[in-house]
This record gives structure tokens, C-alpha cells and sequence, in this order.
């Protein structure tokens, strides 16, 4: 939840900032590109130390690390000075996925994974929702700074709490030959592995379209309503808190299916990114005004996020133990260097090249929205491998840490 809070934070005061700074749409997307590319650089490097060496111990220390730079962000007093800690406050979050995820992996059985990770993750959308809420009302009322220097508190204090979490033991990553497998050699193997190639892929196209809506939101709805950053920030609220029933309904429903058919943990991503897609650009087109508008922004909270806690349990079910902080912090990188990354950026452009106001962004934001069939197309293709690559590693066994 705080990882996210200090993610969502940025877009939360882009406006005010964006004013005081005297930034374009470019900058401002660029600020959110470079958080995205630097999580997807360090994430892979990040997850192979960590499941060479402690879950526990890692996410204690990026924890501190991430809220540090959080806080450092609030300092920035120009472009430069802001890209650089918010660069920094990636990479301390960079770790904290893949180690998060393997330790909630390792402490469930196959079988109820998805709703697992549809119970973590459904502190995502709070996150969001916080960062989004509370940043508004702090910035309007104490400055755009004030927020990072408030979020960077909880950060530090879970990261101590950190330490005292249950962790399992690591496993060293052998070759054939018996010799330790070097790094490069670990993410090769990973991408020999049919559905995660697919779903690297689905995952970075599809993101196209959430990252897009998640940088960009508050600043859209704030042109489309003409309203101040607390407004328009509050207005984003419940989109994205109806995320909440959307997470664990995801990984209930693909648990269900899996029991029937494996694929079904891949037919969910597969049909709520293609609905998603759908469903924002209605919203988008229609400015998130009258019922329907934000009847349609609500929907797309809820199923947006159903993809999630089902590929979290995928990637998890097809690597063998020495790579399973490892492959999430592949996904990372794959995520945001194959689309998630840039879009940003991108829609920034476009939206300057049109003209930075409402309609110009809001035409960007349907464009990004083309991602999630993209997204979808791709799962469906991983879902044909799925169980055979799924067989491969069933016979892996977990040992809890000594």
C-alpha cells in the first residue's frame, strides 16, 4: 500500500507542479517514463540477489531506501531535481515486488495462489486511492512538496517492521553441469519458458493503457471539470478504490477455473484487458461525466486490475524455486521496456502536439487504450502452454528458512 501511495503521488500534485516548475506534458511524462524504466532496470538484478540472499532482509532495506528519495522529491526545484530522486525512489521499490511476491508464493499452495495474490494486491488500488486523496488535499492546502515529505514516513517504519517477517530459505540455481548459474544464465532460462514470453509481452502491452490511466487521470479530469487538484483527485477516487473487489475477485475466478481447466488462470487476463480497453475508452470519450461516464470509469476500476493476482500466480507456477523472486523481477523489466514504460512519456507528447488541453488529452489516453486488446491477444496465446510449462516444475519442493 505505501509502495503505491508513493508511486501514485506524483500524478496526484502533476498540476500544481507542473505550474510551479514550469513544465510541459512532456516533462511530466518523462518524470513518470524514467520511474518506470529505472524499476524495470534494477528489478531483475534486484530479484536475483534477493533470492540468492533474503527476502526479508532486502524489502527491510528498500523499504527505507524508496521513502528516503520519496522525501528527497519533495526538495526538487526544478526538472533535474526532481527526475533524479524520483529515479532513485524506483529502484528502492524495484525489490520489493519480487521479493514480496515470492514470499506470498512460498507461503500457499498452487491451488489457492490467485486468490492470494488477488488478497495482496488488493492493496494496490487502497494505495493508489491514498496517494491519490491525500496528496490532493495536502497539496492544495500545504504545497505541492508537502506530500512527499509526509508519505516518506510510513515507509521507514515498515521497513523496520520488515525485518521481523517470516521468510523461507534460499535455494541456489544449479545447471545441468552442477556449476551455479550466473545471472544472465538465470533470466535465459527464464525466457526458454513458452507462456512467459507471452505473457511478458501481454503484460507490457496491456500496461500501455493502465500506466497511461494511472499517471494521467488526475490531470485529465482536472482540465475535463475544471476543477482544482483536490477535486480532481477526490473525483479518481472511487475508480479506482472499486479496484478493491476487482483484485480478489480476479484470482477467485481464475482459482475456479484452474480447477476445471489450468488455462482459465489466463482466460481472465485474457477477457478483462480486452473488456478493459473498451471500457475506458467510453469513460474517456464521455470526460467521466453523468452516470454513465462514471459508471463505465467504475467498471474499468474493477475489472483493470482482475489480470493482476492471476499473473502473479502464473509466473510463480512455472520457474522452479531458485527463480521465483527472480522471474517477477524479469516481468518487471519485460513489463516496462516492451510498452508499460514509455506511455507516460508518449501520451505526454501527444498531448502536447494537440494542443495540452482536455480533448488533446484525452485523445492520447484512448489511443494508450489499445494496448489492453493488445495485452489480452497475447494472454490467450500464453494460455496454450501454460499447463505443460506449469508440469515442468511440479516436483519443486519449498524448505522454510533456518
Amino acid at each position: 500500500m505505501v509502495n503505491f501511495m508513493d508511486r501514485q503521488v506524483i500524478a496526484a500534485v502533476a498540476e500544481p507542479m507542473k505550474a510551479a516548475l514550469g513544465l510541459s506534458d512532456s516533462n511530466v511524462g518523462a518524470i513518470g517514463t524514467v520511474f518506470l524504466i529505472s524499476l524495470a532496470l534494477f528489478a531483475a538484478p534486484l530479484s536475483y540477489i534477493i533470492d540468492r540472499w533474503s527476502r526479508r532482509k532486502a524489502i527491510a532495506i528498500l523499504a527505507i531506501f524508496w521513502s528516503t528519495f520519496t522525501f528527497f522529491t519533495g526538495t526538487a526545484r526544478s526538472f533535474i531535481t526532481l527526475l533524479i530522486p524520483r529515479s532513485l525512489v524506483a529502484v528502492g521499490e524495484a525489490g520489493f515486488a519480487p521479493g514480496g511476491t515470492a514470499m506470498i508464493g512460498a507461503a500457499y499452495p498452487q491451488k489457492k495462489r490467485g486468490m492470494v495474490m488477488g488478497v495482496f494486491n488488493m492493496a494496490i488500488p487502497v494505495g493508489i486511492a491514498l496517494g491519490s486523496l491525500l496528496g490532493g488535499i495536502i497539496a492544495k492546502h500545504a504545497g505541492w512538496q508537502a506530500p512527499f515529505f509526509v508519505f516518506a514516513v510510513p515507509g521507514v517504519i515498515l521497513g523496520v517492521l520488515a525485518l521481523f517477517m517470516k521468510d523461507y530459505r534460499s535455494a541456489d540455481n544449479i545447471r545441468l553441469d552442477g556449476i551455479k548459474a550466473s545471472f544472465w544464465k538465470s533470466v535465459a532460462k527464464l525466457l526458454t519458458i513458452p507462456t512467459l514470453i507471452w505473457v511478458f509481452l501481454g503484460y507490457g502491452l496491456s500496461n500501455i493503457m493502465s500506466w497511461s490511466f494511472l499517471f494521467w487521470a488526475p490531470s485529465y479530469i482536472g482540465r475535463a471539470w475544471g476543477v482544482d487538484v483536490q477535486t480532481a483527485n477526490s473525483i479518481l477516487v472511487p475508480i479506482i478504490m472499486a479496484a478493491i473487489i476487482g483484485s480478489p475477485l480476479g484470482g477467485f475466478l481464475a482459482d475456479m477455473w484452474f480447477k476445471k481447466d489450468p488455462r482459465g488462470r489466463l482466460y481472465i487476463p485474457a477477457i478483462t484487458m480486452i473488456m478493459s480497453a473498451l471500457v475506458i475508452t467510453g469513460a474517456v470519450y464521455l470526460k467521466f461525466k453523468g452516470p454513465l461516464g462514471m459508471s463505465l470509469a467504475v467498471v474499468y476500476g474493477v475489472i483493470s486490475v482482475m489480470a493482476m493476482p492471476c499473473l502473479s500466480a502464473i509466473t510463480q507456477d512455472v520457474v522452479p524455486v531458485a527463480q521465483k523472486g527472480l522471474v517477477w523481477g524479469v516481468t518487471m523489466l519485460c513489463v516496462n521496456i516492451l510498452g508499460g514504460g514509455w506511455s507516460p512519456y508518449l501520451v505526454g507528447v501527444l498531448s502536447d502536439a494537440l494542443g495540452q488541453d482536455a480533448k488533446a488529452l484525452g485523445t492520447a489516453l484512448i489511443i494508450a487504450a489499445s494496448g489492453g486488446i493488445l495485452g489480452g491477444i497475447c494472454y490467450l496465446i500464453a494460455s496454450r502452454t501454460y499447463p505443460a510449462d506449469m508440469d515442468k516444475v511440479s516436483g519443486e519442493t519449498l524448505l522454510a528458512e533456518k
